[in-house]
């Protein structure tokens, strides 16, 4: 089974239509949206007949000091077909963006992970605590700034 990848401007046409305002730029893999706009995006993507992203493969996040990017896999089984979401977020006090766990179950846990070892919080989670670390550990230790 060969799935093709969709391109973000394939992905950021569907975005526009079902959130406007959502899509900050996209280029020939990804799209890039607004952090606070990630569940209606994923709705959204995973909603729309032609795209069918019911699968989340995974969910990552990258420290690159100036932000926090976070990246999601999406696969549509039926349609054959993968896609790459990012989100950029400012400032390292407190980063947020809103929870997807409501789209796709899958990423509980990993959204959990990213808390405890990024110290990205996810807005709407149902149960946003340390998954690997104990509650009361300073700090989050993949963080570029953690040492």
């Amino acid at each position: 089974m060969t799935l093709a990848a969709l391109s973000g401007e394939t992905l950021a046409q569907c975005i526009q239509q079902s959130a406007p305002g959502a899509v900050v730029r996209w280029d020939d893999v990804a799209v890039w949206v607004e952090p606070s706009a990630l569940a209606s995006v994923g709705a959204a993507l995973r909603d729309d007949p032609d795209l069918d992203f019911r699968f989340l493969n995974a969910v990552s996040a990258i420290d690159f000091v100036e932000h926090f990017e976070l990246v999601y896999h999406l696969t549509s089984f039926a349609k054959l077909h993968t896609g790459v979401v990012r989100s950029r977020i400012y400032g390292r006090e407190e980063p947020v963006a809103a929870s997807v766990v409501g789209v796709w179950k899958g990423a509980d846990f990993q959204e959990r992970e990213i808390w405890d070892l990024m110290g990205v919080r996810f807005s709407g989670h149902p149960n946003m605590k340390r998954i690997m670390l104990w509650e009361g550990f300073d700090g989050h230790p993949l963080r570029k700034d953690f040492l």
